[in-house]
């Protein structure tokens, strides 16, 4: 992972990471505890020969993943091996801070691991909030730390352990790279300037041979990540933004190239034919919006209006273009969110996340009057609805066209546009697919897709081990059994259900279910699914 130079005296540059073991013990101190570079704020004892497993998972943004991924192979260097967030005697939680509800669900992670890990450490955006973990059990240790310094601090503390050969294959698919931290920009409701300090960039060279070894290790996929990837600048080198896409997207085995998102403001000429220009790079953008009245706009403290923002994003209307926007924001009236609706249309965005507005301390916007929740509800509603349409439109206008798909996960991948596709392929790999239909989780080619309800896929087996052999699978990442005991309350209900649903519309009257994950299930990237097998009798199954 390259290491980003500091622009601004600030220091504060948390990172996120997932969650991880070592056979150590805990401290009998009350509260939670913290490390602030050092060394350890308290001692554990060694308890046990020195093994070590982990549970992946994260809360956060693209970034918060790069920051996550640090420190995953930091530990795996040392030793450290994944597992079952049950069997893990360490638990590393990455933590978000964006909204409130962000934060609880954080706290709630964290919360939820010290039941089974002997110690847990808290890392991330939030954990340099002030209070946000008050009151955690004692076997929780709060990293108010930041980038590098937050996986130094994890990894000392946790300590290496040599028994275990590091397999730095996981997660071969698609890779994302750092080259931005930080933001100067400090709009109005944003609390992450707080807690990630000002702009600060990589070394282009560290940058473009962390690209190589991520090619070297197998990944198809690269996306260069930044909390404000436009303020990329290496003046050393001599690099900004566009240059470092024209020379990342010629690095020899890269398929495909992609920005996790960029401002509006640095949307330049420059940068657009650098995107057009590279071959690799992935014609989809993620531009914030935040939102299409320029009253509302101001009061958050943007630097664009409405229409430069449509302007900027005229030469690249047949890209597809996704965006945040915040409903609810206290100066938002009934006809500044109409107004957004339009922009929203007119921009072809085909996907927007919509965040109903959290207001966060220490931002400007902290303390003014709210919007009611009602009415952050139903406008929330009424955008993810045309969120849909649009969305829904572009993926028909692509019927009948062949796309190229990077399969991520079982029976799901992306297009060259970042269109997701329902194909069976071997994950890793890139298909070429004609599309011939639309379901609800993105664009199918014939013979693939049995059937979709919100949530869950069906499609037919690439290898079949029955004359009618299906695969039913969730949305929602599902690595093992246990992860279903925190679904809600009707979504195992649901799961089965659609499994038996499916049987009968494929014209099973008899068939066998069996559940798949892990390696010894035969997999790489860990998902659990169904094979729904019928239509003959099933030699080799008893």
């Amino acid at each position: 992972m390259p290491t980003c130079r500091a622009r601004s005296s600030s220091s504060y540059w948390p990172a996120c990471a997932r969650r991880w073991s070592s056979r150590r013990g805990t401290s009998k101190a009350n509260g939670p505890a913290t490390t602030d570079g050092r060394g350890p704020a308290r001692r554990h004892s060694k308890a046990g020969p020195p093994t070590a497993s982990s549970e992946s998972g994260f809360l956060g943004c693209k970034v918060s993943f790069a920051d996550a991924q640090a420190i995953r192979e930091r530990l795996l260097a040392d030793g450290h091996r994944e597992a079952a967030a049950d069997l893990a005697d360490t638990a590393i939680v990455n933590t978000c801070c964006v909204t409130n509800e962000a934060v609880a669900k954080s706290r709630q992670a964290a919360a939820r691991a010290a039941r089974t890990a002997r110690r847990v450490y808290v890392t991330g955006c939030a954990a340099n909030l002030e209070g946000a973990f008050a009151a955690m059990p004692a076997n929780v240790v709060v990293v108010p730390r930041t980038g590098e310094e937050a996986t130094a601090a994890v990894a000392g503390d946790v300590g290496a352990i040599g028994c275990v050969q590091a397999d730095h294959r996981l997660e071969r698919v698609r890779a994302f790279v750092k080259i931005q931290d930080g933001c100067s920009f400090s709009c109005h409701f944003c609390v992450i300037p707080l807690v990630r300090g000002g702009t600060r960039s990589c070394a282009a060279s560290a940058v473009l041979a962390e690209i190589r070894r991520r090619v070297d290790q197998g990944h198809s996929e690269v996306v260069l990540t930044g909390v404000n990837l436009g303020c990329f600048r290496d003046r050393a080198g001599g690099y900004t933004l566009p240059r470092l896409v024209r020379e990342a997207g010629a690095v020899p085995g890269l398929a495909r190239l992609r920005l996790s998102s960029i401002e509006i403001n640095h949307v330049t000429p420059e940068l657009v034919s650098a995107l057009r220009e590279t071959p690799t790079v992935s014609p989809h953008l993620h531009v914030p919006l935040q939102s299409g009245d320029d009253g509302v706009l101001r009061a958050m403290g943007r630097r664009y209006t409405a229409a430069q923002y449509l302007a900027k994003l005229e030469p690249l209307r047949d890209f597809n273009l996704t965006a945040d926007v915040i409903v609810g924001f206290p100066a938002e009236a009934d006809a500044a969110f109409e107004r957004t609706l339009a922009v929203v249309e007119k921009a072809g965005l085909t996907k927007v996340h919509v965040f109903p507005y959290s207001p966060r301390p220490g931002t400007r916007t902290a303390a003014e009057d709210p919007v009611p929740p009602t009415v952050k509800a139903d406008r929330g509603a009424r955008l993810r609805a045309l969120s849909a349409e649009l969305c829904r439109r572009r993926w028909s206008a692509k019927v009948g066209s062949t796309d190229l798909v990077l399969v991520d996960r079982p029976g799901r991948g992306y297009g060259d546009d970042y269109t997701p596709w329902l194909v069976e392929a071997p994950v890793g790999g890139i298909v070429r697919a004609r599309a011939t239909g639309v379901a609800d989780e993105g664009l199918y080619r014939e013979g693939d897709h049995v059937a979709s309800t919100d949530g869950f896929v069906a499609i037919r087996d690439i290898a079949p081990k029955a004359p009618t052999h299906l695969l039913v699978i969730p949305e929602r990442h599902v690595a093992t059994f246990r992860d279903v005991a925190e679904f809600p309350p009707d979504e195992a209900k649901r799961m089965l259900e659609f499994v038996a649903e499916t049987a009968l519309r494929a014209g099973l009257e008899d068939y066998r279910v069996i559940v798949n994950v892990g390696p010894g299930g035969g997999q790489t990237i860990f998902h659990l699914h169904w094979h729904v097998l019928g239509g003959a009798s099933l030699p080799g199954f008893a």
